[in-house]
């Protein structure tokens, strides 16, 4: 298959997928189709059911290429379909750490109707600005998500006011990773902005983890 024609077939699951992006991916050694004698890319079913794999984790799994590769590799030798070895992603990364286009259009009360909170917590939380909304007025997925955990974090008696905490932290994180994203997302060459979004979603993933182990540290402290 040409690029172009694997293009099409993976977008009826990923219709933001781009040639951009998945010559990105081959750039990273996920995928490696042949090469006519004319030079064109000629896709294999293999190459397509890799892109799929890849394309499918950091969606659905948010995960770093670095660990969709450690998958790839496993597979590899083995004559099992990519998609369906999904299972088997090590869940080791941090969730939300997905930095593609924002996506969702959810109403207010859809919104509270998805997580189970009322109109007041909604406005609590866009009061402390740890939610806002896109334009018209609307959320994406990631709204749904933040909702709910700190619906969670609510019933053990943490209240909005108390995760303003949370937000000055992460906007300070934010900062530290734009400085190094930033330059790369402005590079010249095909795939600057996915190279600058995977690094994100590395540096997100392991600056979690890390904020992870040092609240378990200073908690355990606190105990003792």
């Amino acid at each position: 298959m040409s690029i172009g024609s694997v293009l099409a077939l993976l977008r009826d699951d990923f219709p933001d997928v781009t040639i951009s992006k998945i010559r990105f991916l081959e750039s990273e050694g996920l995928v490696t189709p042949e090469r006519a004698p004319s030079g064109y890319r000629r896709f294999s079913e293999a190459d397509y059911r890799r892109l799929k794999f890849v394309l499918t984790a950091q969606r659905d799994r948010y995960l770093p290429l670095k660990v969709i590769r450690e998958q790839l590799d496993a597979m590899d030798g083995e004559e099992r379909n990519g998609v369906a070895m999904l299972s088997s992603a090590r869940g080791s990364v941090a969730p939300a750490t997905d930095f593609g286009e924002r996506s969702g259009r959810i109403s207010r009360e859809e919104l509270m109707e998805r997580t189970g909170a009322d109109s007041g917590f909604v406005t609590e939380l866009m009061r402390n600005g740890l939610l806002s909304s896109g334009a018209g007025g609307f959320f994406d997925e990631d709204a749904v998500r933040l909702v709910e955990a700190a619906a969670a974090l609510a019933n053990y008696g943490l209240q909005t006011r108390h995760l303003r905490a949370f937000k000055v932290s992460a906007d300070r994180e934010a900062g530290l990773v734009g400085q190094i994203a930033s330059p790369i997302a402005k590079g010249k060459g095909t795939g600057a902005r996915d190279r600058a979004d995977e690094l994100v979603r590395e540096i997100a993933a392991l600056s979690v983890t890390l904020h992870t182990q040092l609240v378990k540290a200073a908690v355990r402290d606190i105990l003792d």
